[in-house]
């Protein structure tokens, strides 16, 4: 049943979406309109911005959903989406915004002076971006179908047409308010269910989510299902059927054997209070499996200590490697504000992420139906409706699904700019035009992609984008910002070698292969190996060629950690140039000389692009 109000929740988020996104059209005409919002995005609202980019389908749908499906092990999702935080703020935000750039292949060219690297950094931008985006088309085609009744690719189709024209408009710019905004929206739409659910309505006790028995039905319970499922009873009953049931048709009480039976698409069986069925090979985890601490593989413990490493090495430096976030330390106004955003998106997120556990709990006591069809990445949008009833359910249920599409849409508007950036910017090296057109060409090949992940994880999805993220980029700018003898031939092994074998361990673990034994945990969580991997690899082989170490490295460095505070801008200089790159220290910044003054003026210090060795 198709509700009104969950139908003007969703219009009303995109409609604002798109009003903002107009108003940027009007006011973006550079390229540093389009790609840093002109660098002058206060502290307050960047952090909203991040926050609300950040919040993607994984956090408020699938963390979640997993955590029902496959136990509280999943919220170590949680746990690591938010730590990462902590090494941006420790290590990574100030010094890359002190060094100025428009884009993270930029940084990589500006840090060891190799147009090679910037190449080898666009694609795997590309490639993060490309993983990132899938979670968010899926989560837009599972909201729209439980919502709206409407099919899968609808959702999709929509939410890329309407994040293209938003980026398309007026790029940065444009969307940092509406992605602030958006925010707010996700934080009420969990907030207020959940505050309501567990305050309003009484609960089974908490007890039984411990026990080792079955989830149970407490009371005669409806389950409808849209798809065909087959059905694995624990025991015989009477239940009631409505349709096609071991394709025969029924209408009224039947006695159903236990063992495994075919109910057809749009039937609905009537359940008494006991034990609760499940489809054939998707079994219920009983209370001390669900309870477990570790991260399980779809569901079956597998090597689960090394599975949950893995999932802790991908989310803790997986943050530090995502362009689409990276890209938005660059529109604060110095390293002073970059520091300080990342401390208010620690708060920001820290209150959020409390919510999906919530979620998961009252998910498991009070809508076990989803069990049954095996629905439970939707949990976050039917909740407030099983759980509720009537109106308020309806417009809880409306709430969270305006949440959800708030989500897709200022994550995905992010990704995009990322990747249009980067084609234009890092590629083509163009402005406005070329930046409209390269978000048209992304948001249509993303779109025709989201198509055809239906049939994966929201957070397994945006956990193998964290991993190569933490495989190529993590090391990358750990390495790039605090090691001087990082050389470009290292940093361009690193990226191919990690990012890359982390990239195939997720299309080889995407077409089926390896899910059994230490294979599964290998291909499935790649970045307890292929970090390692790339860190290594970057040391060695930089060690192996330090001639390449660029001759001005020291200038570079201090580039990055110099505080703006006792630097002295040259007069006339131009901070904010297209081409070539723009890398405000260069130009901007005074260098401490050591043994002789407190300042120097960086007039003094190499041209950019005349270290010996340039690679062409």
């Amino acid at each position: 049943m198709i509700h009104p109000v969950v139908v003007a929740s969703i219009v009303a988020v995109g409609v604002a979406t798109l009003l903002v996104g107009a108003r940027g059209l009007r006011t973006a005409r550079t390229s540093s309109d389009f790609l840093v919002a002109t660098r002058a995005v206060p502290p307050v609202l960047n952090a909203s911005a991040i926050s609300g980019e950040y919040l993607s389908a994984a956090s408020f749908l699938g963390i979640a959903s997993l955590a029902m499906s496959d136990g509280l092990g999943a919220l170590w999702y949680a746990v690591g989406y938010l730590a990462g935080y902590l090494v941006l703020l420790a290590a990574i935000a100030a010094p890359l915004r002190r060094f100025g750039a428009y884009t993270i292949p930029d940084f990589a060219e500006g840090r060891l002076d190799s147009p090679r690297l910037r190449t080898v950094a666009t694609g795997m931008v590309l490639l993060i971006c490309g993983f990132y985006v899938l979670p968010q088309l899926t989560g837009a085609g599972l909201t729209l179908e439980d919502a709206l009744g409407t099919p899968y690719w609808v959702g999709v189709v929509a939410l890329g047409a309407l994040v293209t024209a938003a980026v398309a408009s007026g790029g940065m710019k444009s969307v940092t308010l509406a992605q602030a905004l958006l925010y707010w929206i996700k934080v009420v739409a969990l907030l207020v269910p959940v505050v309501v659910l567990v305050a309003v309505l009484r609960h089974p006790e908490l007890g039984s989510l411990c026990a080792d028995g079955a989830v149970r039905f407490t009371r005669p319970t409806v389950v409808e299902f849209p798809d065909r499922v087959v059905l694995v009873m624990a025991r015989s009953e009477v239940i009631g059927v409505s349709g096609s049931l071991d394709r025969v048709a029924h209408h009224g009480s039947t006695l159903v054997s236990a063992g495994r039976h075919l109910v057809g698409a749009g039937s609905s069986l009537r359940f008494p209070p006991g034990p609760v069925p499940h489809p054939y090979r998707a079994p219920v985890l009983a209370g001390a499996a669900w309870t477990s601490p570790l991260v399980r593989i779809d569901g079956r413990s597998i090597h689960p200590l090394a599975a949950t490493y893995g999932v802790i090495v991908a989310t803790f430096l997986g943050a530090i490697g995502l362009p689409h976030i990276l890209v938005r330390f660059y529109t604060n106004r110095d390293g002073a504000s970059a520091r300080r955003t990342t401390a208010l998106v620690l708060v920001l997120l820290s209150g959020f992420y409390l919510l999906p556990g919530i979620v998961a709990f009252l998910g498991r006591l009070e809508a076990p139906s989803l069990y049954v069809t095996g629905r439970t990445a939707s949990v976050v949008l039917v909740l407030p409706r099983l759980a509720a009833g009537g109106l308020g359910g309806d417009l809880l249920g409306a709430l969270t699904a305006a949440g959800a599409f708030a989500a897709f849409l200022s994550t995905t508007s992010g990704l995009l700019i990322a990747m249009s950036g980067a084609l234009s910017h890092d590629v083509l090296r163009r402005g406005p035009t070329a930046f409209r057109w390269s978000a048209v060409a992304v948001g249509a090949v993303a779109t025709a992609a989201g198509l055809a992940a239906s049939g994966f994880a929201i957070s397994v999805l945006v956990g193998w984008a964290f991993a190569v993220a933490a495989s190529s980029f993590g090391p990358l700018l750990v390495l790039g910002i605090w090691w001087r003898g990082l050389t470009r031939y290292g940093a361009i092994a690193g990226l191919l070698l990690g990012g890359g074998s982390a990239s195939v361990a997720v299309l080889l673990t995407m077409a089926g292969i390896g899910h059994r034994g230490w294979a599964a945990v290998a291909l499935g969580t790649p970045a307890l190996w292929s970090v390692p991997l790339a860190f290594a690899t970057m040391v060695v082989v930089s060690a192996l060629t330090p001639a390449a170490v660029p001759a001005d490295v020291t200038s570079r460095l201090l580039a990055l950690h110099l505080p703006e505070a006792v630097r002295r801008p040259r007069r006339g200089a131009q901070t904010d140039l297209l081409r070539p790159p723009p890398h405000e220290p260069y130009d901007s910044a005074i260098m401490v000389a050591e043994g002789k003054t407190n300042q120097v003026d960086v007039n003094s210090l190499p041209a950019r692009g005349s270290s010996h060795g340039r690679d062409s």
